[in-house]
């Protein structure tokens, strides 16, 4: 049964938001739309009092009373239900070529999604609860599942390299800038990440001015070539 509704997953998707329907609801000529998405289209037609169904088209007058469909209503959530467990099982899958393997599974390990800069540890999702569960009321720095862990962790501190001193050019922790980092120009690594993204972009916008700049000169080159040659010709026949 829920093979066959997930193979017949675009009936139960609403053609004017084109997501699973919300408060379905059948009107006249057989099509559905969410409650809210036909009443809004026909909000906008409340003018002429004609009012029609998006997809096919057809009129009606006076404005048609909707009442929820409930069997499409339970054949959406089946479906919603489906969609769930497919993507649970999509993160709960044993780990491939190239996947980051969660440390804390026993026997054949689960693909990790998350990896814990303070734990140094990788976790599959069932693993990620309970290392939340752990640790409820501390905030541990927990990014996308990598399996370069060392690479991100300060190897005197064993601490995140959530710091950037901009006076050394280099991550660090921050307990780096108790000491020998202290008194130097440094921001959270977030900051100078979005501070180079803002940087890289405004040299982009330069490149291309100057590529624009260089076309321009190229089309105006060719015109005048074009040009001298048209006037040679011309001279050459007039001799």
């Amino acid at each position: 049964m829920a093979e066959s509704i997930s193979s017949n997953e675009d009936l139960l998707m609403c053609s004017i938001c084109l997501d699973l329907l919300n408060d379905p609801v059948t009107i006249l000529c057989g099509h559905n739309y969410c409650m809210g998405c036909i009443n809004g289209c026909w909000d906008q037609e409340d003018q002429n009092e004609i009012y029609s169904c998006p997809q096919c088209r057809q009129t009606f007058a006076p404005r048609p009373v909707l009442n929820k469909n409930n069997v499409v209503a339970g054949l959406v959530e089946q479906q919603r239900k489906t969609r769930m467990q497919a993507a649970s099982l999509a993160l709960c899958r044993p780990a491939g070529p190239g996947d980051v393997e969660c440390d804390v599974c026993t026997g054949r390990k689960l693909k990790a999604v998350k990896s814990c800069l303070d734990c140094l540890v990788s976790y599959c999702e069932t693993h990620l609860k309970v290392h939340n569960d752990i640790h409820p009321g501390r905030k541990h720095s927990v990014t996308d599942a990598t399996c370069q862990l060392q690479e991100r962790i300060c190897p005197r501190h064993k601490k995140a390299f959530d710091i950037f001193c901009r006076t050394d050019q280099s991550c660090i922790c921050y307990l780096c800038m108790m000491d020998e980092h202290k008194g130097h120009d440094a921001v959270t690594a977030a900051a100078e990440w979005a501070d180079k993204q803002k940087q890289m972009g405004k040299t982009q916008i330069g490149f291309q001015q100057i590529i624009q700049e260089r076309e321009k000169e190229l089309q105006e080159l060719k015109k005048g070539c074009g040009d001298s040659q048209e006037f040679c010709t011309d001279s050459s026949g007039g001799q």
